[in-house]
């Protein structure tokens, strides 16, 4: 009986293990981190994607000392995904094509140091899949990526009201009056201009804008 519980006991440590093993996370910037989120949420294998700040030397910046300038921190996102469902050079690769890697001044309509594109890399073999990508990019582009690959560094959560923000039914107010925030995020990405440069910079090869 000691022999059979124990193997039980064992065979679940190891499946709990293997569960455990498939979860991971990427870390990128891409502009606001609204637009980010909303876009690779759609993908398979991704989880709950959350809005933050990282990069900088600033201990639990807020968004207003983030936007400012002066933190050395990027809006950026953390993807929690399922490597068994979608692989991290996947990832990279819809990164690359739903942002403007040739911008070195922020993207689209923000600009600005914390609205740069970024990669975050945690370890060698996520710095070569990263430098990987960003090559493939820039030959399919036929332009050159300013986009830089950085060594990860502490994620700090963005605010609260900043997370799913495309999702949520508040009355906000705009300068059309007031919307819900999901029409208000989808004002805002309309007005900066967001799809329309990815459209025009990647044609069909665009993510998230089939």
């Amino acid at each position: 009986m000691k022999t059979i519980l124990g193997t039980a006991i064992f065979a679940a440590a190891l499946s709990i293990g293997a569960n455990a093993a498939k979860a991971a996370d990427a870390y990128f910037a891409g502009g606001c981190f609204w637009c980010i989120e909303s876009d690779f949420e759609k993908l398979r294998g991704v989880g709950n994607v959350v809005s933050g700040y990282t990069g900088g030397n600033t201990k639990n910046p807020t968004y207003k000392q983030v936007t400012g300038g002066n933190t050395g921190h990027y809006e950026a996102v953390r993807i929690p995904y399922n490597p068994s469902q979608v692989s991290y050079e996947q990832l990279l690769h819809a990164f690359f094509r739903s942002v403007d890697p040739t911008d070195a001044g922020g993207q689209f309509c923000d600009r600005g140091n914390s609205y740069r594109t970024a990669v975050f890399v945690s370890n060698a073999t996520e710095r070569a899949a990263a430098e990987a990508a960003k090559a493939r990019a820039e030959a399919d582009l036929g332009q050159k990526i300013v986009t830089p690959i950085l060594n990860a560094s502490t994620f700090y959560n963005a605010e609260e009201y900043h997370q799913d923000y495309y999702k949520k039914d508040e009355l906000v107010v705009t300068r059309r009056g007031p919307k819900s925030k999901a029409n208000a995020y989808k004002f805002y990405r309309d007005a900066c201009g967001r799809d329309n440069r990815v459209r025009q910079l990647w044609g069909s090869s665009a993510a998230f804008l089939g």
